[in-house]
């Protein structure tokens, strides 16, 4: 057994230009990188084992992260398979001189853990001792299917 909060990650990164359009804005691209990456450390410290990627839920861009901008993520477990892990990840950009955030991006993400020889291998089963663990996992799990109900909408 493993708790939500084995696997809470949160990680921050300052936008630099490498990372920004000609408006001086997160990269999509870029912020789904560190989106990854949040979700991979998250994944892993859960199942103590080597994760990858399975999927990519579909990712809500709330609004942008700006040049000089710290972006901060935050990943945790939600849900587990036999093999697999569902991860949430928000985004939030700070502006370090203001002192003031808003939330930018979020998505969920798959990963299936592996053994030693590269093969899927079972993950622990999730629990959530506290009431804020459950409360965070009870949110993920509704807007997850919130999510897909839209995705389902818009495709017929």
């Amino acid at each position: 057994m493993a708790t939500l909060q084995d696997s809470y990650t949160e990680m921050t990164e300052l936008l630099l230009p490498n990372d920004t359009n000609n408006l001086g804005r997160a990269l999509g691209g870029a912020v789904l990188h560190w989106m990854d990456i949040c979700a991979a450390i998250a994944a892993m410290r859960f199942s103590g084992r080597q994760c990858v990627t399975a999927s990519v839920d579909h990712v809500d861009f709330l609004s942008p992260i700006d040049l000089g901008e710290v972006a901060v993520l935050e990943g945790y477990v939600f849900n587990t398979g036999r093999t697999s892990l569902d991860v949430r990840v928000d985004v939030r950009a700070e502006d370090p001189r203001e002192g003031e955030s808003r939330p930018t991006t979020t998505s969920f993400l798959t990963f299936v853990a592996l053994d030693e020889d590269g093969k899927p291998t079972e993950v622990p089963d999730l629990e959530c001792p506290t009431d804020n663990e459950a409360a965070l996992r009870e949110r993920a799990v509704d807007l997850r299917r919130e999510q897909l109900a839209d995705v389902a909408d818009r495709l017929e």
